[in-house]
């Protein structure tokens, strides 16, 4: 399949199962368009009456130029993955990663929080370090051979469990040595208690840090707000900068939500990078319909340009010598992830899985709440295997909508959680967050370009 778009100047042939991109001339552009539809003598006839300076010879040759490339395998490449993806539920799953729910009670009081404030629809909790041993214990127990394990401290707001964060660090440190299994931890917080002891272990113990900051502060204290009704933005900027100074080289990165309220959310962006930030993401916030905070459709066409604006703006600065990095625009082109995660999709409910403070297990962070989708326990293991059967069908070939989309080798399908509060089924599509998705790969594709002319 191949996708054509014009971007920045740039005429962007991407050919979808070769992972292959050609930026080429409006001429070659028109003839790529009309090459599987029209014989070489009516595309010449075409082409000749839209261009006065090309001449049929020149036609003829560029037709020649593309027929090559789809024999090199560089245009037109057919699917042959298809056959491949139907028989996941068969496939020997190993657990790789975890999201360890260590407090399910929060601090603030975020009004688009989908975590119910925290709580998950449910009581406040804290994890203690027996349930969290065990949930270590039954990651290393379900990892087969794989060496490296995947753990994120979650919540609500997992500093106000920092005793128990601490403990289970150590505890899984003690049995890496065991079973020949590597850690790799990560935080995720909104800030607000934030010290020095919790900069210093996690920037000797935290593999990555996620720290929640929506941008401007007006932006910011609309909805991350105390239970006073007191905005945070005051409070949490001086420790994110402290840490992120003190983070040195290790991974981090700022983790915004822009809603209905700020479809400009380029200056968010901008702003988080005009204070040192570095490493950025924003994502389009997830909530009902009827929400205010909800993104409505004449906001897409905004935010359409709003990421191309972001783009452009990131190549500006690299040139200047100040770049950023956004994370929905990290895409390589020439390694990339291999074939098998890209139609298995992100692995929730069989590579990955939520557990919450009391040891039941989800599918992922979005699911914890839904009965519907409670896979079973730490103790007693998987015992809803039906609906996990149902993850290890849920791919980019599962979704009927999928089949002609020239971006599902780059989304593998989709969030599961959002195809299922948008559908009523993991399987199905979340049609607003797919148009926006595609929107970023243009312009992730378009970055790359520009660095490489």
């Amino acid at each position: 399949m191949v996708h054509q778009y014009k971007l920045n100047g740039y005429n962007i042939v991407l050919d979808t199962c070769s992972g292959a991109v050609h930026v080429v001339d409006e001429v070659a552009y028109d003839i790529i368009a009309l090459f599987k539809e029209k014989s070489a003598e009516e595309i010449a006839d075409i082409i000749c009456a839209k261009y006065s300076d090309v001449t049929r010879e020149e036609c003829f040759e560029c037709v020649d130029a593309v027929a090559s490339l789809e024999k090199a395998g560089k245009l037109y490449t057919p699917d042959t993955y298809a056959d491949m993806a139907f028989d996941f539920k068969n496939r020997n799953t190993v657990i790789k990663a975890m999201c360890l729910h260590v407090a399910h009670t929060c601090n603030l009081n975020c009004e688009y929080c989908f975590a119910s404030q925290g709580k998950y629809h449910g009581d406040r909790a804290l994890m203690s370090f027996e349930v969290g041993k065990r949930a270590l214990d039954f990651l290393i127990e379900h990892s087969g051979t794989r060496h490296n394990l995947e753990v994120d401290f979650f919540g609500g707001e997992p500093l106000m469990n920092w005793d128990v964060v601490k403990q289970l660090v150590a505890y899984a440190r003690e049995q890496e040595k065991l079973h020949n299994k590597n850690f790799r931890f990560t935080l995720t917080t909104n800030g607000m208690l934030i010290d020095d002891e919790v900069i210093e272990f996690s920037n000797k113990e935290m593999s990555n840090v996620v720290l929640s900051l929506d941008g401007r502060k007006e932006v910011h204290d609309r909805l991350r707000k105390d239970y006073q009704g007191r905005g945070s933005y005051d409070i949490i900027l001086p420790k994110f900068k402290e840490f992120v100074k003190r983070r040195g080289d290790k991974s981090y990165y700022m983790r915004g939500t822009f809603t209905h309220a700020n479809t400009d959310f380029t200056n968010d962006i901008f702003h988080m990078a005009d204070m040192g930030f570095t490493e950025l993401s924003m994502e389009p916030v997830v909530c009902a319909p009827t929400d205010s905070s909800a993104l409505t459709e004449e906001d897409l066409p905004v935010l359409f340009e709003q990421y191309e604006i972001l783009a452009k703006e990131m190549i500006k600065r690299k040139k200047e010598g100040r770049p950023f990095t956004f994370y929905h625009y990290m895409l390589d082109l020439k390694h990339g992830p291999c074939i098998y995660k890209r139609i298995s999709g992100c692995g929730s409910g069989t590579e990955y899985i939520a557990v919450t403070p009391t040891g039941d297990i989800y599918p992922c962070h979005q699911f914890v709440g839904d009965e519907k989708y409670l896979l079973g326990n730490i103790y007693d293991g998987i015992t809803n295997t039906a609906v996990q059967d149902e993850f290890k069908l849920c791919n980019a070939y599962a979704r009927k909508e999928c089949e002609d989309c020239w971006a599902k080798l780059y989304c593998s399908g989709g969030c599961a959680a959002n195809s299922y509060h948008a559908s009523g089924k993991i399987t199905g599509i979340y049609e607003y967050g797919c148009e926006l998705f595609k929107k970023r790969i243009e312009c992730a594709v378009m970055l790359q370009v520009a660095d490489e002319i």
